[in-house]
């Protein structure tokens, strides 16, 4: 037998479908499964899922495999088939403490039922069903989520996959605008770039790039803490995605350089010297946007550095992605920076935010625009 799913054929054996059909709870391999309440997330769709605990003496012996097969059903909708294999290595017989295992998939608002079974080599089989809801709050309504309503897609694996270009407006001239992204993670004493700080940004960022008005994209990547840029794409049509996730494996955020710690106030150097450069673009933009979690250094970017760029005549955003501003309420050197150039600062702790700050972004770019365009000709 086999059924839809989002990857394409889900085969599925008869015994394996009776048991979705019956909801019959079985416990033949002993294991706890925890449903996973919908989220929206900063990137407009629904996650959802399931966490999985087996004991490992129960998986003891030669290698193993787990099988997990499981069906989402749209209330008043037909049900959608995913499929999950685990290869489980040789565990000694005495092993203490339990197997972690988790699934994921994406959805439209509405209500769906879940249907899930995990079976081993030997056909043991532990299965579960529940119930999950997918709804915005009353104060989100006017988001826009990702998926339509009872809709369902497998979670994304690779968080840097390409996607088409957005079909462009015609009636205006395009917008330009130059992205300077801070790729770090939000608790600066953090080794590594977390999972969670890297769907943000991207988040933050196919905001940016799938938005029809704008045109050309210059996309600059930095990271403080090594004081380089570790991606720069110029004047693109589109967002290379794969290409800026390649870059960000070069980062090594655990490592120390002895040559940077020699450098006093190294990073606030970089930052000045980041910042005067990209604001005084080599070609005309109609915006420059900073984005990344907050920059807190010793000593911010001096006013007299910053004065060296003058006035700029396009408007200046930063697109703070901030989890807890409760507990850094003050503003950082790039936010500084920002305020110098009389720029506007958004903080990005949930989906409305990023909602409501993009609009706002791509409303004053407009403007912004259109009022330097209409200025020359009123003069005339």
């Amino acid at each position: 037998m086999h059924g839809s799913g989002p990857a394409g054929l889900v085969r599925i054996f008869n015994t394996d479908a009776a048991i979705l059909e019956a909801r019959e709870e079985r416990q033949d391999l002993p294991c706890d499964v925890t449903p996973v309440k919908p989220v929206l997330g900063l990137d407009l769709r629904f996650h959802s899922g399931y966490e999985v605990t087996v004991p490992l003496r129960e998986l003891a012996g030669a290698e193993n495999l787990l099988t997990m097969i499981f069906r989402v059903t749209p209330e008043n909708g037909e049900p959608v088939y995913f499929s999950q294999r685990i290869n489980v290595p040789s565990i000694e017989a005495d092993a203490k403490g339990d197997a972690y295992l988790q699934g994921a998939f994406d959805l439209g608002e509405g209500k769906y039922h879940v249907d899930w079974l995990m079976r081993d080599r030997s056909e043991r089989v532990c299965s579960s069903n529940w119930q999950i809801e997918a709804a915005l709050p009353s104060r989100d309504r006017q988001l826009e989520v990702a998926l339509p309503p009872g809709a369902l897609q497998a979670a994304e694996r690779d968080s840097f996959h390409d996607e088409p270009s957005p079909e462009k407006l015609g009636a205006e001239p395009p917008l330009s605008v130059k992205v300077i992204v801070n790729f770090a993670p939000q608790n600066s004493r953090s080794a590594t770039l977390q999972p969670l700080d890297t769907s943000a940004l991207l988040a933050v960022l196919r905001s940016i790039a799938r938005e029809p008005r704008i045109g050309k994209f210059t996309l600059v990547a930095f990271n403080v803490q090594e004081q380089r840029v570790v991606y720069r794409q110029d004047a693109a049509d589109h967002i290379d995605f794969p290409a800026l996730g390649e870059a960000l494996q070069s980062l090594s955020l655990g490592t120390v350089d002895l040559r940077r710690l020699s450098q006093k106030h190294g990073e606030t150097s970089f930052l000045a010297s980041l910042i005067t450069r990209e604001v005084l673009p080599d070609e005309p933009v109609d915006a420059v946007i900073f984005a990344g979690p907050k920059v807190l250094l010793e000593e911010n970017v001096p006013d007299q550095t910053l004065k060296v760029v003058g006035e700029p005549e396009f408007p200046i955003f930063y697109m703070n992605y901030n989890l807890h501003p409760q507990s850094t309420p003050w503003r950082d050197a790039i936010g500084n920076a920002v305020k110098f150039f009389k720029g506007t600062e958004y903080t990005i702790s949930r989906p409305r935010d990023l909602w409501y700050a993009w609009t706002e972004i791509v409303s004053r770019m407009v403007k912004s625009k259109f009022g330097r365009r209409a200025a020359p000709a009123s003069s005339q």
